[in-house]
């Protein structure tokens, strides 16, 4: 065997030894223990990462629940916040509603008030005209009689007549407007409201106006109206308006003077604009002009006046849903105008009626008629016999109270009755009832005539059945008009 295959042969001997199996698997045993070093720092780094993970996930949970408490807690303090205020707004919602409940109570208590307080105006404004106006009768009444009696007054007689029935009417004028403002405050005016020309009214109130005018030398300048100057108003009302204002304009215009006259319209407005020649007003005058019973310092003047009229005016055109005002210049005049709404309908004036004879007219026969007169008032008695002294054919009986009035009225059937309504004992609105309720005096006309004048005492006593409710102080004409209707009926049964 050569060298060249034993060398080869101790070589796969040497491989295949002891030692160096045993170098083999140490080395092995190192790559193992290496591997497993290894794998064993995997381990321990995972290890670590899903403990650092855990941790993670926990401090993100811990981090949600405690951001879920967070925001149930804020909700929590909202709602309980809410919940504070509601309770807060409850209890000022309470508190409100019981100082709704304490007003509504002191807002009946005052209206109540009020109603009290007004009923008691009327009440005391009535009294008072009754008390005005009886005085007041027979002053202006015996005036009349004077007047028109026979033998006729001497020249200075008359004058002196004549200044007090002047006064009287005057007198008698101031408790009227008085009267008349307090209706008008206390809402009780009523109105009737129409299409209305005003050029017809104007007409009426020129021709009321006029003598006036003439007798200042004042000449009234009507611009002729279109026939569109249609307003939706009361027809007295607006009468009493005009003629107030174009009154006013004479009473304050220069001797000589004049009154202009104008109508304008707008697409829902009729203007009648009334300009005098006047003094004018200076503006400090013109602010106090609305105010009862100032008249812009005129009291010293020759001028009478009440300084209610342009107030009542003021009211009345207010009540028709109008207007008023005024322009003024010193030394050039004044101009007033009132507003109404505009209509569209004409309004034709109504034919006037032929005044009423002074004397009733006799009917057929000329025989002796009755006139029962019950009023406990001598002057008011003395004043009526008086009066129909002067008319034919009648005699008069009177009776100081209801119950002697009745008597007379079953014993001696009078064509006609007059009757006061404040009588002692029975009042005339009773004495009526038990006249109506007895067939043997039913059918007898019964006039009252009463300083009872405001228009609910009117209304009283029309509604109550009185042919006729005539106010005192007594004014001839309508007297005898009103006594020649009632003697008609009589006669015709």
């Amino acid at each position: 065997m050569n060298r060249s295959d034993s060398d080869g042969a101790a070589g796969r001997n040497d491989q295949g030894s002891p030692a160096i199996l045993a170098n083999k698997a140490a080395v092995q045993s190192r790559e193992a223990v290496a591997t497993a070093r290894e794998d064993a720092v995997d381990l321990r780094e995972n290890a670590v990462d899903v403990r650092e993970g855990t941790a993670t996930t926990r401090e993100r949970d811990i981090r949600a629940a405690e951001t879920t408490q967070a925001a149930s807690d804020d909700h929590m303090a909202m709602l309980q916040q809410a919940n504070t205020r509601l309770i807060i707004a409850t209890i000022e919602a309470q508190k409100l509603n019981e100082q709704v409940e304490i007003s509504k109570a002191q807002m009946e208590r005052a209206k109540s008030a009020a109603e009290k307080a007004n009923l008691a105006k009327s009440d005391f404004l009535s009294s008072m005209s009754h008390e005005l106006r009886t005085p007041l009768n027979a002053i202006l009444g015996f005036a009349q009689l004077l007047e028109v009696g026979s033998p006729p007054p001497t020249a200075v007689q008359n004058e002196r007549l004549q200044h007090i029935i002047k006064a009287g009417w005057y007198l008698l004028d101031l408790v009227n407007k008085i009267l008349e403002l307090a209706v008008i405050e206390s809402g009780k005016l009523s109105l009737s409201l129409e299409p209305l020309s005003l050029s017809d009214v104007l007409l009426e109130c020129q021709a009321m106006i006029e003598p006036q005018a003439q007798q200042r030398g004042i000449r009234i300048n009507c611009h002729p109206f279109e026939n569109t100057c249609i307003a939706n108003a009361d027809r007295t009302r607006v009468k009493q308006a005009l003629v107030n204002l174009l009154s006013n304009a004479i009473k304050y215009n220069r001797e000589q003077g004049t009154v202009e006259v104008t109508c304008t319209t707008t697409r829902d407005r009729v203007r009648i604009s009334i300009k005098d020649s006047g003094v004018g007003l200076p503006p400090d005058k013109l602010a106090q002009l609305f105010q009862p019973f100032n008249r812009l310092g005129q009291e010293t003047g020759t001028e009478e006046g009440t300084g209610i009229g342009l107030v009542v005016t003021k009211q009345l055109v207010e009540l028709m849903g109008g207007s008023i005002g005024v322009e003024s210049t010193v030394g050039v005049g004044s101009e007033f105008w009132i507003e109404l709404i505009r209509d569209v309908m004409p309004q034709f004036s109504p034919e006037h009626e032929m005044a009423a004879e002074l004397v009733p007219h006799a009917q057929g026969n000329v025989a002796m008629r009755t006139l029962l007169y019950v009023e406990d008032n001598p002057a008011n008695l003395m004043l009526v016999e008086q009066i129909i002294e002067g008319v034919p054919h009648i005699r008069m009986l009177s009776a100081r109270d209801a119950t002697l009035g009745i008597a007379l009225a079953r014993a001696h059937q009078p064509e006609v009755i007059l009757m006061d309504i404040n009588l002692p004992g029975i009042s005339g609105i009773q004495a009526l009832k038990i006249l109506r309720d007895d067939p043997a005096t039913a059918h007898i006309p019964v006039l009252a005539i009463s300083a009872n004048a405001m228009p609910s005492d009117i209304r009283q006593g029309l509604a109550a059945g009185f042919f006729r409710y005539l106010t005192k102080p007594i004014k001839l004409n309508e007297f005898i008009q009103a006594l020649d209707s009632a003697l008609k009926l009589a006669a015709t049964g």
